[in-house]
């Protein structure tokens, strides 16, 4: 089964093998009292045509026989998010659900409330992130819609079990914004910990606040707390200058060999490579980045704002797809990052980049996958390239015509692969690609 939610708060399944009918289809607004998915035009600067529903990828758990959705709506004047467990099989809702989203946190920012509270705030928060589920806990992340303030960057728990919240994480409850935007979703390594990565915003080390940062959150007494972060030596200059680093998102990497097994690897908007102890972030270090494993300048993308996915990983190297720039591809040996890169594709992607995957057997039978979309008709491009060699295209959609176009799709969008066929989700429809029988 495939599943597909969208801005207008409705989610559909299915079959992944057949160009057929929804098994099921489900509206997550109660329209008979007057609840609908948010008009853009409600939320200052919004970027979504038309409605606002659902906007984070969701996360399934197959021993629950679930599928967790967040979605959006307005509801007699009220703006709501809420949180949906659905039957895989059948799309009803489960748990008791949907449970709706509010959260506070003592704080001192502009828009605390009289009691020296920092409230979650319905309009102008957008949950961004994929969902995770690690752990019995669903964790939601959100930003804003476009910068437009007040809002700040949360973290939310919810037990998937009984949809009872969990855990509350606010980035900047002393200052300002601070979203986390990343489109790959939150992180979590096998000891448990949480990583994020928070955009423009109050930066350390400022009390308690942790924007332009890489947060390594844990469980502490049930709350999820800094255990540890990195702040980049310029992040003032990045804040002033739209360059946060929180566009791109972050990877974890396998263990490696050497003096640091553990390590998180990303790019903002700068186009400057972070590699990163997970062990030993390095919080901040004013005039340089020294106290981190490696920082490699003007590594990605070709100008302006620089870098707005996260990299992959496979077979021993790291892959970026830059703004106005080729796919490059930096070796990983030993826990260090070759400071050049090691192969690169003959395309150039203008702006955003490309939204990629690495699909294999192992170390063997590998492809990249690489969604390209193009801003004056929003078409979208998909790419095939042999990840041992970047300059070998092995196919693309627009080849042949329009036998394998793709239609209109979104900016920041991944493909799925799964069990040999490349799925695209578009504006009007999912487009399935495999091979020809």
């Amino acid at each position: 089964m495939i599943f597909v939610a969208t801005e207008n708060d409705t989610v559909y399944a299915f079959d992944a093998d057949q160009n057929a009918s929804p098994l099921w289809k489900t509206s997550l607004v109660n329209a008979s009292s007057g609840e609908a998915p948010v008009p853009c035009g409600d939320v200052d600067g919004c970027s979504i045509s038309g409605t606002i529903g659902v906007t984070a990828t969701p996360v399934i758990s197959v021993d629950r026989n679930a599928i967790y959705v967040e979605a959006r709506s307005k509801q007699n004047g009220a703006y709501l998010h809420k949180l949906h467990a659905l039957d895989l099989a059948s799309g009803a809702e489960k748990f008791g659900g949907p449970a709706i989203i509010k959260a506070s946190v003592p704080g001192s920012a502009s828009d605390h409330d009289a009691q020296g509270n920092v409230n979650f705030n319905p309009l102008r928060e957008n949950c961004r992130p994929g969902l995770l589920l690690a752990n019995g806990v669903v964790y939601l992340a959100f930003a804003s819609i476009n910068d437009v303030t007040p809002y700040h960057g949360w973290v939310l728990g919810y037990n998937a079990d009984t949809l009872q919240q969990t855990s509350v994480f606010n980035v900047t409850p002393n200052g300002s914004a601070g979203g986390i935007w990343q489109n790959n979703g939150i992180s979590t390594d096998s000891s448990g910990n949480i990583f994020v990565v928070a955009g423009n915003g109050t930066t350390p080390p400022s009390t308690n606040n942790y924007g332009q940062t890489y947060v390594k959150l844990t469980l502490q007494g049930g709350q999820l707390v800094v255990a540890d972060y990195f702040a980049p030596f310029n992040a003032s200059t990045l804040n002033n200058t739209d360059l946060d680093v929180g566009s791109g998102g972050l990877l974890l990497l396998p263990d490696q060999s050497g003096a640091h097994p553990h390590l998180l690897v990303a790019a903002g908007k700068e186009g400057r490579i972070y590699l990163v102890d997970r062990d030993n972030m390095g919080k901040f270090q004013s005039g340089d980045d020294s106290q981190i494993v490696q920082s490699i300048p003007n590594a990605v993308g070709g100008s302006g704002e620089r870098n707005f996915y996260p990299p992959v990983f496979w077979n021993g190297n790291v892959y970026f797809s830059g703004a106005n720039d080729v796919i490059k591809a930096f070796s990983l040996q030993n826990g260090l990052l070759s400071t050049s890169p090691v192969m690169q594709s003959s395309t150039t992607f203008s702006f955003p980049g490309s939204g990629m995957i690495v699909s294999s057997n192992g170390s063997s039978g590998a492809i990249l996958w690489s969604l390209e979309w193009h801003a004056s008709s929003h078409a979208g491009t998909l790419h095939a390239y042999d990840p041992g060699n970047l300059s070998h295209e092995f196919w693309n959609s627009d080849q042949l015509g329009s036998r394998d176009s793709l239609g209109t799709i979104t900016r920041l969008n991944v493909p799925l692969v799964i069990n040999g066929k490349v799925y695209v989700g578009g504006i009007p429809s999912v487009t399935v690609l495999g091979l020809l029988p």
